[in-house]
């Protein structure tokens, strides 16, 4: 048995009817070199090749009675890889736009509890246009694999792992043997949640005797300190984006070469590459929100979470990333400026040096609280009647810039997609292959309208940023404006936080 961590355990504890959390992909596969079609038989005897490469395929979750713990990842004894496969054919006249409406019907359904939390449908049958030449020759995936197990990073390790590095098709081997190991029984279940509660306490005994080492205060601002957060708790503005999500969802993607993105990073000197990607997402939301009639003011704040795996020891599945809180600055007016603008902004937080894992941020907070607060902050619609704390996540997954294939046929491109959370009607994801980057726009048309036009807006966000930038003068660093601090809700937040802690120590000494 394989316990979840508290931030795994959270994603399945925040999935509701309108908010499946699994991560999506599809994969669009040019088949016209080979001999003849790829057979959806052919794949399947193929990916069962495979599993053993990804272990988390074959396990299902072991919830404990009561949830008086995480579930656990236990062998599926009853494992069989037919459960998981979907073929649709879109026949001769199908085209892309016809297989990203079908994937986006097929990303709405939640994946089911009962067996291993993944998917994949095998589609037959469209039009493939690259570069000018349309083929009919060719295939897509889609694909669905629960943010339980993965997270984006390792989501792309995992495809990685299932697909090919050379055009010459291998020889289908014969699946490895593989016995699952037997089902744990409610008695050890039971007795390893008990086992788990009796370490709790002492958890926060713990707590107590280094909190006893020092102030209160001091305690929890070195603490707080660690947490990547430039700014007020709540301060980002109101925005049509964070309205309460329904389950219907829409797909758009724009892919551009990442030689244009590179050379605005050559242009404007002391920048990243993902400061130049966040630059192209706040000029293309800037301008769509306008396009909308939202006052442009304030400055809309990004969730961007960073991997924080180790090199030494790479996990192929779970959720190894931190987060910070990112100001786009979307009230700047100059595209190129405000590139400059988002990377003082992210230096001033720190979180490439010092990002805490988020399943240490959850160590002593359960992820059934965490799912709560998360559902009451939902319920209580905070996001409308004050502000949201952040307007939207925006993730950027560095692909492999070498081609990749499936015996034999080309992956020429792929679109991913994240979970939508409640009053989070859009999320981002950029994720580069063989020197293009794609924008992968996942959204609520009830609450993203007219979501078709984010790919016009790309194209012309990256043009006019394109422009401002030979425009834009050398600018040093202590040229642009400093952060503003004063008495914020995170002040009020420690305050509240050092009287529970002086009352607790109180406790123990008496």
């Amino acid at each position: 048995m394989r316990q979840l961590s508290e931030l795994d355990a959270s994603f399945l504890y925040l999935e509701s009817d309108t908010s499946p959390m699994h991560i999506g992909g599809i994969y669009l596969f040019d088949a016209s070199k080979r001999e003849k079609p790829l057979a959806f038989s052919t794949f399947v005897a193929y990916l069962r090749s495979r599993l053993h490469v990804v272990p988390v395929f074959r396990q299902r979750l072991k919830e404990i009675p009561l949830r008086l713990g995480r579930p656990y990842w236990i062998d599926d004894p009853d494992f069989s890889i037919e459960r998981h496969l979907a073929y649709v054919s879109l026949g001769e006249q199908g085209t892309q736009s016809g297989l990203m409406s079908l994937a986006s019907r097929i990303l709405e359904e939640p994946l089911k509890r009962d067996r291993p939390l993944w998917h994949i449908t095998f589609v037959d049958g469209f039009t493939l246009d690259e570069d000018g030449e349309s083929g009919k020759n060719a295939f897509a995936l889609i694909v669905k694999l629960h943010h339980a197990a993965i997270d984006a990073f390792s989501g792309e390790e995992i495809m990685g792992k299932l697909l090919e590095y050379t055009p010459e098709p291998r020889p289908i081997t014969a699946p490895r043997p593989w016995q699952p190991c037997p089902e744990p029984s409610e008695e050890r279940v039971m007795l390893q949640a008990g086992a788990n509660l009796l370490r709790t306490p002492l958890q926060f005994t713990s707590l107590a005797v280094n909190a006893a080492e020092a102030t209160a205060r001091g305690l929890i601002h070195k603490q707080l300190r660690k947490l990547p957060l430039p700014f007020p708790l709540f301060s980002a503005p109101n925005s049509p984006l964070n309205r309460q999500i329904t389950a219907n969802r829409q797909i758009v993607a724009k892919t551009v070469d990442l030689s244009r993105l590179k050379a605005i990073k050559a242009t404007l000197g002391d920048v990243t590459l993902n400061d130049v990607v966040l630059g192209v997402c706040a000029e293309t939301l800037r301008r769509y929100l306008a396009s909308q009639g939202t006052n442009m003011d304030r400055s809309l704040v990004a969730m961007t979470p960073i991997s924080v795996r180790s090199n030494s020891l790479r996990l192929a599945t779970g959720n190894q990333m931190s987060a910070m809180l990112l100001d786009l600055a979307t009230n700047e007016p100059d595209p190129a400026m405000r590139i400059r603008r988002i990377h003082r902004n992210a230096v001033a937080s720190e979180p490439y040096r010092e990002a805490i894992a988020a399943d240490r941020l959850t160590e002593l907070l359960p992820s059934t609280m965490l799912a709560l607060s998360a559902r009451l902050y939902s319920e209580l619609q905070i996001a409308q009647r004050y502000q949201p704390v952040f307007n939207l996540p925006i993730t950027n997954v560095p692909g492999p810039q070498v081609p990749l294939y499936l015996q034999g046929a080309r992956l020429v491109r792929q679109y991913n997609t994240a979970p939508l959370f409640d009053t989070m009607g859009l999320v981002i994801v950029a994720v580069s292959y063989q020197g293009r980057l794609t924008l992968n726009f996942t959204l609520c048309p009830d609450v993203a309208a007219n979501g078709d036009s984010l790919t016009e807006l790309v194209e012309s966000s990256l043009a006019s940023i394109e422009e401002c930038a030979l425009k834009l003068p050398a600018c040093e660093p202590d040229e642009l404006p400093e952060a503003t601090s004063g008495h914020t809700l995170g002040d009020e937040l420690l305050t509240a936080l050092e009287g529970i802690m002086q009352k607790t120590l109180k406790r123990f000494r008496h």
